[in-house]
């Protein structure tokens, strides 16, 4: 995945959690503490997601067939507020080891309002790299449980409390982001001093924007913009932002997305499922928007699986435009490269290049529906799955492999996640 999309045959080396080399080994280079035969499998960088609810992972079954605005107030809203630092530990856990087992590497999130400190303990303990954001609520909402409304003073001291405790830890893999959830829960004057925060502190913002028609005119009843218009008016819109969904934008609202480098994660899945609609990832694409891919939370999709993301988004644009206008190079760069991008770590990750992090998969060609595999592209796109991750790395240390995790006991995991989560929906009274 560099920027000739080249394919090679040889040799990743990494020394120090970096690439050190690739192709051809060099004269001068020694030996390896361990050697992998990929045997002729696909190596790639690992996937980035940019727009996961990590603490919705216990909800999932909980929260089908409502519509977006139904669904936040009679499901998500109840059960978020029902939390518990052990709640959230045991859903940040579940989600990490579904992740790296279908050869996701690196997750920007939105969690909720309160504990958030129980997150990035859990997803620094699993060797994920993730930027982290506390969901960030000060308006008062019909429906939103008490624990979810917070003073502006307070979500703010919060969210910059925990940037200053995580951001750039873990020898870099955990970051920190604000996370206002989006225009209708949150006051002007908070979002007014999200945007300076981030000016200030170089610091990525994540919101949900555009997702469905109730929600856009909402926005412009209370405020008299659109929502990609209202977020220019309090100065959220930088190349700092990333907007999840953007399904109604007008092209205006295009225009200005691209004039200031604005980021959009695609969730076509959840989309599809909340009946939030398609969006117009093509025309976004080709105004030059940094377009990348999230599968949501698990009560919205319910998998946490990036070929699937791939696969729908690439579907849903042939059903609009018409086959080829998504094609699987270009979900594929959305799932790698402009995910890396998303997050300020282009040089970082999201391709196999010398110096960049070792943050890779391996998938096994040998399976049967990844045959005969006459474009690469097309066969990782449309025929690969979670199975086929062999082998899933970050900085260098390989966290999963034939799908067993490294560093996780995944039935004391998945024990943990159900008896949390029963415990979870009592107290939300589901």
């Amino acid at each position: 995945m560099n920027d000739g999309l080249d394919v090679i045959a040889g040799d990743v080396s990494v020394r120090n959690g970096r690439i050190a080399y690739v192709g051809e080994a060099p004269a001068e280079a020694g030996p390896h503490d361990r050697v992998i035969d990929a045997g002729g499998n696909y190596l790639l960088p690992g996937f980035v997601q940019t727009h996961i609810h990590l603490c919705q992972t216990l909800f999932r079954g909980y929260a089908n067939d409502l519509r977006l605005m139904d669904w936040l107030r009679t499901r998500i809203w109840p059960m978020e507020a029902a939390h518990t630092p052990a709640s959230l530990k045991a859903a940040a856990r579940l989600a990490c080891i579904e992740l790296l087992r279908g050869g996701t590497t690196s997750v920007l999130t939105m969690e909720t309002v309160h504990d958030t400190d129980a997150i990035f303990d859990a997803v620094s303990e699993t060797g994920m790299r993730a930027t982290i954001g506390k969901c960030m609520m000060d308006a008062v909402l019909r429906d939103a449980p008490d624990r979810l409304h917070e003073q502006t003073r307070r979500s703010l001291d919060e969210s910059l409390a925990l940037f200053t405790r995580w951001h750039g830890t873990s020898g870099g893999r955990i970051r920190a982001a604000f996370a206002p959830r989006f225009a209708v829960s949150c006051s002007r004057e908070l979002l007014e001093a999200v945007a300076s925060l981030s000016s200030r502190e170089s610091a990525l913002v994540h919101t949900h924007a555009s997702e469905q028609r109730e929600e856009v005119d909402i926005v412009r009843a209370q405020t008299g913009a659109s929502s990609i218009g209202y977020l220019y008016l309090v100065g959220l819109v930088s190349p700092r932002l990333c907007a999840a969904h953007c399904i109604w934008v007008e092209p205006t609202e295009q225009e200005l997305l691209a004039a200031h480098d604005v980021k959009v994660a695609h969730c076509p899945s959840s989309n599809l499922k909340l009946g939030s609609g398609i969006a117009p990832v093509p025309e976004m694409l080709d105004r030059g928007i940094c377009v990348s891919l999230g599968s949501d939370g698990a009560a919205c999709n319910n998998h946490l699986d990036m070929f699937g993301e791939m696969r729908l988004a690439a579907a849903l644009q042939s059903m609009r435009r018409g086959p080829g206008a998504l094609p699987a190079r270009k979900a594929l760069w959305m799932a790698t490269r402009n995910g890396a991008r998303t997050l300020g770590l282009e040089a970082e990750i999201g391709s196999i290049e010398i110096g960049k992090r070792a943050d890779l998969i391996l998938i096994d060609r040998s399976r049967p529906h990844l045959a005969p595999d006459v474009d690469p592209f097309s066969t990782i796109v449309y025929s690969a799955g979670p199975e086929d991750v062999y082998l899933t790395m970050v900085d260098g240390e390989i966290l999963m492999s034939q799908g067993h995790a490294l560093r996780l006991d995944k039935a004391e995991i998945v024990a943990d996640a159900r008896r949390e989560a029963t415990a979870l929906a009592l107290r939300a009274g589901l």
